[in-house]
């Protein structure tokens, strides 16, 4: 049998030549086959296809403003001026003290009445004369007398005794008393020149941490409603009201110790809020 019968091998009689074709791939270890070259009208057709889906996206997200960035269509997703900060400066405030000096304007209030919420709702409060000193910073002068009574019926001996203080409203040996209210938004319902209503919505951190507390610290949810008068130079309040809610689904973090919570409460400050 001549090679040319033979698997693998082909004749060219015409030059004297006999070619070898060994397996594909190459059973002694060369370099696989280099794969076949796209043809330029394929190429042409996938560049084509990604164009017309970058394309497709920009006009997806383009706005009906390009230069203000809103949606195209009303409503269709939140408005950016709903969470983001407004530009205005904010007040300048001294650690310890109660921020004052805001804006006279929708903002402001906004603003005032978010900082008041934090004051008022406080650990601040249970000692009564730091409640009449917190109140008569934040109130305007006409409320001041009327809001102490209030607040004073508020943190009544019999209301201490019940979450764990003493009747004058000191924290007992081991424990850390937490009364601590963190804003997570704002809405003015009515405003004028004079005066405005403005509701600040909040999670409160409540209760005495420590091992022998019958009352541990919990968390909650309301909408404290505060209606302001302009003084002048200040926002300041005239009545307060509060009421449940909204409140989201509790989510399954694990619950933290008494140690733990009450070390937070010593080792986090709270913030001067600003619309």
């Amino acid at each position: 049998m001549s090679p040319g019968d033979e698997q693998g091998y082909t004749d060219y009689p015409e030059t004297g030549h006999t070619r070898t074709r060994l397996p594909d791939p190459d059973p002694y270890g060369g370099a696989p086959r280099r794969p076949h070259r796209t043809s330029s009208r394929s190429l042409v057709t996938v560049v084509g296809v990604v164009v017309l889906l970058i394309a497709a996206i920009a006009f997806a997200n383009r706005g009906d403003d390009a230069a203000g960035g809103t949606t195209t269509t009303k409503g269709s997703r939140p408005q950016t001026s709903t969470t983001a900060p407004s530009g205005t400066r904010p007040v300048q405030s001294t650690p310890g003290t109660i921020p004052s000096g805001f804006a006279h304007t929708a903002q402001g209030a906004q603003s005032a009445a978010a900082n008041y919420a934090v004051v008022l709702w406080s650990d601040g409060m249970v000692g009564t004369a730091n409640r009449h000193s917190i109140i008569e910073a934040v109130a305007d002068p006409s409320a001041v007398s009327r809001l102490q009574s209030v607040f004073d019926a508020n943190y009544s001996p019999d209301f201490l005794k019940n979450i764990g203080l003493t009747p004058d409203g000191s924290v007992p040996k081991d424990t850390t008393f937490v009364d601590r209210t963190l804003p997570a938004g704002t809405k003015t319902t009515s405003y004028g020149d004079e005066t405005a209503t403005v509701e600040v919505w909040c999670n409160t951190l409540f209760g005495l941490a420590g091992d022998t507390s019958n009352n541990p610290v919990t968390s909650g949810w309301s909408t404290v409603t505060f209606k302001m008068k302009w003084n002048g130079s200040d926002w300041k309040v005239l009545e307060t009201s509060q009421r449940t809610g909204p409140t989201p689904i509790t989510g399954d973090n694990p619950v933290s110790g008494a140690e733990e919570i009450g070390k937070a409460v010593k080792e986090f400050g709270g913030f001067t809020y600003a619309r």
